[in-house]
Parts: C-alpha cells; sequence; structure tokens
C-alpha cells in the first residue's frame, strides 16, 4: 500500500506576490536608489526640524524671552 502524495496547497498572498515582484524588478541598483531618496527624505526632515527650532529660538532672543536664565 502506497502513501497518498501529498500536493502543496498554499497560496500565497497578495504581499508576498508583491514582494516577490518587487525582488525580481528592483536587483541591486533599484534597491539601493530606493534607498537613498528614502535616506535623503529622511535628512531633509531632520533640517526642517532643526530649521524650525532654530527660528524659534531666534524669535525667543529677539524678543528677550530667551534672556532669563
Amino acid at each position: 500500500m502506497q502513501a497518498a502524495p501529498v500536493r502543496a496547497t498554499a497560496i500565497p498572498s497578495v504581499t508576498d506576490a508583491l514582494r516577490a515582484v518587487e525582488a525580481v524588478l528592483m536587483r541591486g541598483g533599484q534597491r539601493t536608489a530606493r534607498r537613498n531618496a528614502w535616506n535623503a527624505v529622511l535628512e531633509d526632515r531632520r533640517r526642517a526640524r532643526d530649521r524650525h527650532e532654530a527660528e524659534h529660538v531666534l524669535e525667543a532672543v529677539a524678543t528677550g524671552a530667551g534672556t532669563a536664565t
């Protein structure tokens, strides 16, 4: 008597399929470019926060609020 063959019935999810397609399409250079672009976005946000904070400090100094130490 032989055992019944085992079938793989697991259907990949849409997320798994998209990740597989992305992995094929974004090999090497494209993946690096995407990572670099995201790092640039994060750096721009950091600089914007720094500028905003500097504006507040300058306003406080100009109005005399920063001299009470």
